[in-house]
């Protein structure tokens, strides 16, 4: 039987936006007539062991700085979301079968057994979505944390049951039916269009003009909407004009953001960091800053131990804290990494094993694409990432100390109680 050139697109969308709302995001769903849904409710209260739920956490975290060791190179910024990316493939993995299953699991170090991993992120993703319930507004300017997903099928096409229940259970995500063979451009249209309603308009034509064909059989999409304001913003009487070092040593002009705050910070060798609560005080913004020409040494061994270590040293202390507002877009394919990484069948259509997907094994990645957006200002972030898989057929406070971040520095947006990384990457130039 002739392979089919099947086009799976899974986008998961992430948004950090800020400044008011709450609650569940969830699009216009199609008529009834048009899902075709496993009889599965989604599990609200998953069993997750404290040790599964670690593994989990650690898993996720040790893949994202690998995929940053490999988007890391040139001297510009860079900023995308590893939890999305991380989620995204959890689903597609759900259809992984074989070699394809082992090298994907050994990549994105899913180290939990498939009917361990997804009731753990369905316990992560429940636990973000709770933090809505915790939050107060400030001067108005609320907080939002948001998680929805959908899939898209070709109707007629023998998805199996298995598949289906293993999302609906633990992604709540119904398949809606969709007339790719014969519509394909109208299908594309509407997915971008539940994109955009579920990222506040924030991430337009996340699939480009022929990302999806006539030989198209499933779209699995995932949103995530954050919207944070500080948990002790900015005075922007404050904010002055200075000179920050670019990593190529070129001087910048920034308007830099000042202010004395007691927060959690550390020193370890050769680099300071300092945690920026948002409102809620559950997801923070932890910034990393090398000595003055130790980035790039600090970057070469920067991974999830370094990063767990320096959290784990974090105590409260007074600083004078000057920040630089940046603003920037990013773009990342990574496909090269992931191959790199040790996942190579599931991109080789003669290897590739998703017959979790439809008992047949004729399917394959043939693409991941993802974009990302970040804005920090005196009030809060907004940031903003998409991913496309297309397949294709507290202490004491100590001294007072001063920070003022003037040179390359990294960024992770994480939520602490599940030590999520929401987002990940570093400012090279304002």
């Amino acid at each position: 039987m002739q392979r089919l050139r099947l086009a799976l697109l899974l986008c998961l969308v992430t948004l950090v936006a800020g400044l008011a709302g709450c609650g569940w995001l969830w699009s216009n769903p199609p008529s009834d007539d048009s899902i075709a849904q496993s009889d599965l409710a989604r599990d609200l209260h998953p069993s997750v062991s404290e040790a599964d739920a670690a593994t989990l956490s650690a898993g996720n975290g040790a893949f994202a700085f690998d995929l940053y060791a490999k988007a890391a190179e040139g001297d510009g910024n860079v900023f995308f979301s590893p939890f999305s990316i991380s989620s995204a493939l959890a689903m597609t993995y759900a259809g992984a079968r074989n070699t394809t299953q082992a090298q994907m699991a050994g990549t994105l170090h899913f180290d939990l057994v498939p009917t361990s991993l997804h009731p753990a992120f369905n316990a992560v993703d429940l636990a973000l979505a709770g933090r809505n319930q915790l939050q107060e507004p400030y001067e108005g300017k609320g907080f939002e944390l948001t998680i929805a997903n959908a899939l898209w099928g070709e109707r007629g096409f023998p998805f199996s049951e298995t598949f289906l229940d293993t999302l609906a259970a633990n992604y709540g995500a119904g398949l809606r039916l969709a007339d790719f063979s014969g519509d394909p451009e109208g299908a594309r249209f509407a997915i971008n269009n539940w994109v955009s309603g579920a990222t506040h308009a924030k991430i337009q034509d996340l699939l480009p003009p022929g990302s999806v064909s006539d030989m198209t059989r499933l779209v699995l999409t995932n949103a995530v909407y954050f919207k944070a304001p500080w948990l002790r913003p900015f005075d922007a009487k404050d904010t002055k004009t200075e000179s920050f070092t670019a990593l190529s040593g070129t001087p910048v002009s920034v308007s830099m953001m000042h202010e004395t705050l007691t927060a959690r910070y550390a020193q370890l060798g050769r680099v300071q960091a300092v945690e920026l609560p948002y409102n809620g005080d559950q997801l923070s913004m932890l910034l990393l800053v090398p000595d003055v020409g130790t980035f790039r040494s600090f970057e070469q061994v920067l991974d999830y131990a370094t990063y767990r270590s320096i959290v784990d040293a974090l105590a409260e202390h007074q600083v004078h804290l000057g920040l630089p507002k940046f603003k920037f877009d990013y773009a990342l394919s990574p496909v090269d990494a992931l191959r790199a990484l040790g996942m190579t069948d599931a991109f080789n259509p003669a290897a590739a094993d998703f017959s979790g997907i439809d008992g047949a094994r004729d399917l394959f990645i043939s693409n991941i694409l993802h974009k990302a957006f970040v804005a920090v200002d005196e009030i809060g972030t907004e940031a903003a990432a998409a991913t496309a898989v297309v397949i294709d057929v507290t202490s004491i406070p100590g001294e007072a100390v001063t920070l003022t971040i003037d040179r390359p520095f990294f960024v992770v947006i994480r939520d602490n109680p599940t030590d999520t990384i929401l987002f990940l990457g570093r400012v090279t130039n304002p």
